[in-house]
Order: structure tokens, then C-alpha cells, then sequence
């Protein structure tokens, strides 16, 4: 009896043992992904590395006063050429084709509209506005009971967008309107277009100054395109003073205070910037080698609908990002590869979501403990 009273014993204390041990491993697994429960993104334009973070000297506040203050990604690159595509990777995990390369300034519909995804998550074809099947990280928070929104300097209405098949009509900056249709990603997918979702989140710059005010009314994912001038993308002129990154510098002093001094980003906030893609040499009409940053990182796949990404190599270039939360280190910095499919991967990761796309690439590196690492 004693013998059978032991062996009970110890099989109990064995059983004890690997539940605490099972315990420590989930809490030890939780603190790689902190409880961030609003990320904003504010893109801009057009700019690699070496001219942003390193030289500094023509965006000082991005690239001295915010890295003090947050975390810089210096191995931080883009997936393709030209704007587009880049837009469309961060929301869906979807590779360029033709026309999303060429900017699509003719919204044509993509074809063949019955094209099933892959098994990585690709239609095949080419178009602007991805069939119904193709969903995106907006569609995820939704499903999920999450809010989003994108906030569109200059779009005159919700979910401005042409007709289909019809040329676009904001290619071109104009005195009384900036807004650039190829940098708001959310109009080219009809599972949001087809929806009433598109036109209650797709917003006007300016109501994010009244959603910023409370908590409740801070989306969980905020999305922040400037317009041609704020976002670097246009030189000086008339209408562009400064222009390229004094213009862009200029309009992050104007809003990163005011989101670092948001109850929501203050409560469990992050706020990511970035550029959609480094430099690009264009001479009479055409991409040249030379001057054209399209390396890429990752093991960047092709995709199926397009031989080279970056138009003359494999991606889009080193842009850098800096990260600032109080889950990351001040003045910190991380050499670790990530690109827009990584960013996209780890928005997923903090929502709790399946990976999209190209964002569920076996091997590809997302924002875990190299990243979050400051105190809790």
C-alpha cells in the first residue's frame, strides 16, 4: 500500500511539474507579441535609406528626433516599383502585376475575374481591383470585431475612386487637390469597394483629428497616406513648398505629436512610418538600371504575374522605418531584413490573424522580441 501510495504521490508531483512547466512556456511565448491594440502607419514617398535616416539633412525631425525617440529599422526594404504594388503588398500580401507596376492610371478590373488563389495566396492575371476572393487586412479586422481606417490627405469624399475602366484623374498633383488614388490602397479590392466598408473607413484626412480624441473612437489599425507634397513624392513648386522631404518632415511635425499625444496610442499604441519604395531613375518614359534602387530582402518571392518586381531587379529597394511605442527602446536600432510582406505579418500577428499572401511566406522574419524590447 505504501508502495502504490508513493507512486501516486509522484506521479501527482511529475503532473504538477509539467503543468507549471507547460504554464511558463505560454507566458514566455505571450510576451513576444505585447498587447498593442492600435497601429498607425503614416507611407511616404519615394525616398531610400542612405537619403532619409542616414543623411538626415533634409528631414530632421524623421531622421534625428523620432529614431531618438523610437526604434530604427535600417534593413527595412520595399517589394516592388512603382507606388502600387507597394501599397497593395502592406494590405493583402499580394505580389505585383503589370498594371499594379504601371500605377494603374486606367482602374481596370482585374482578369480573369474567376482566377482562384494559389496555395500562397495568389490570384493569377493582372488588373487593378482584385476580385471579391482577395481580401485584406481591413476585411481580417472586421471579421474579427476590429475597426480600421484610412485617412487620405486631400481625397475630396470616402472611397474616392474612378469608374471602372475609366483613366484616373488624380495622377497629378493640382492647386486644389493632391490626392493621389494610387496611394490609398483600399480602393483596389472589391471585397471592400462592393461593400459599404470602403466608404465608412476610407476617410478624408480630416476627420482623423476628431477620431484621435478618445480611445473608443481611435480605429485599431489607422492608415495615413499625405498628400503628393506631404508625402515627399513632389518636387518644390507653386503648390509643393519645400517639396520632397522638407515637405514630408514638415507634415510629421504637424501630426506625430498629436498621435503621440492620443489616449489610444498613449494606452497600447505603435506608430510605424515608412516609405512605399527607394529611388527610381526614369529617363524618357523608361526605368534605367542605373540610379534605380530595386534589391530586395527576405527571399522575396517573384510572384506569379510578373518576372522582376522591382522592374530591373528583384524588389524595391532599402527604405528604412522607424517604429515608436513604448514597447520599443528609444534610440535603439535593428539590422534585422523586413519588408512590406514582414510588416503585414506582424500587424497579423498582433490582431491575432491568419497570414495573407505573401505575408505567409514560409520563413519570413516578423516584429517579435528583436523588436519588442523595451519594458512591458
Amino acid at each position: 500500500m505504501r508502495n502504490r501510495n508513493g507512486w501516486r504521490i509522484a506521479i501527482a508531483v511529475i503532473t504538477i511539474a509539467l503543468v507549471l512547466a507547460t504554464t511558463r512556456r505560454a507566458d514566455a511565448a505571450a510576451t513576444k507579441t505585447p498587447l498593442l491594440r492600435h497601429v498607425l502607419l503614416i507611407i511616404l514617398e519615394n525616398k531610400g535609406f542612405a537619403e532619409t535616416f542616414v543623411a538626415g539633412q533634409n528631414a530632421p525631425y524623421l531622421a534625428r528626433d523620432l529614431t531618438k525617440q523610437g526604434e530604427l529599422l535600417t534593413n527595412y526594404y520595399g517589394i516592388g516599383h512603382f507606388s502600387l504594388d507597394n501599397y497593395i503588398a502592406m494590405v493583402s500580401g499580394i505580389a505585383p502585376n503589370p498594371d499594379t507596376q504601371a500605377d494603374c492610371f486606367t482602374y481596370l478590373d482585374f482578369a480573369p475575374p474567376d482566377a482562384p488563389l494559389d496555395h500562397e495566396g495568389q490570384v493569377h492575371g493582372r488588373g487593378c481591383v482584385y476580385p471579391r476572393k482577395v481580401t485584406t487586412l481591413a476585411n481580417q479586422l472586421e471579421a474579427k470585431g476590429l475597426t480600421w481606417a484610412g485617412y487620405m490627405e486631400d481625397m475630396s469624399r470616402p472611397c474616392d475612386r474612378p469608374g471602372l475602366g475609366r483613366q484616373d484623374n488624380h495622377i497629378h498633383a493640382r492647386a486644389d487637390d493632391q490626392y493621389a488614388t494610387r496611394h490609398n490602397p483600399f480602393v483596389y479590392f472589391h471585397a471592400l469597394t462592393d461593400t459599404n466598408s470602403c466608404s465608412l473607413h476610407d476617410l478624408p484626412l480630416g476627420s482623423l483629428e476628431h477620431d484621435l480624441k478618445t480611445v473608443a473612437t481611435t480605429p485599431n489599425l489607422v492608415f495615413i497616406t499625405p498628400n503628393l507634397c506631404n508625402d515627399g513624392h513632389d518636387g518644390p513648386s507653386r503648390i509643393c513648398v519645400g517639396g520632397g522631404l522638407q515637405s514630408a518632415d514638415r507634415f510629421l511635425r504637424e501630426w506625430v505629436p498629436r498621435i503621440l499625444a492620443s489616449p489610444a496610442y498613449q494606452q497600447d499604441g505603435m506608430l510605424i512610418i515608412t516609405f512605399d519604395e527607394a529611388e527610381v531613375n526614369v529617363k524618357n518614359h523608361q526605368v534605367q538600371p542605373h540610379g534605380t534602387d530595386a534589391t530586395s530582402c527576405c527571399a522575396e518571392a517573384t510572384g506569379p504575374n510578373t518576372q522582376l518586381p522591382g522592374l530591373t531587379g528583384p524588389g524595391g529597394g532599402s527604405v528604412g522605418a522607424v517604429i515608436l511605442s513604448r514597447y520599443v527602446k528609444p534610440g535603439s536600432t535593428n539590422d534585422t531584413p523586413y519588408n512590406h510582406y514582414s510588416l503585414l505579418r506582424s500587424l497579423e500577428d498582433l490582431f491575432g490573424l491568419d497570414h495573407l499572401g505573401y505575408a505567409g511566406q514560409s520563413g519570413l522574419k516578423a516584429f517579435d522580441d528583436d523588436v519588442y524590447n523595451a519594458q512591458r
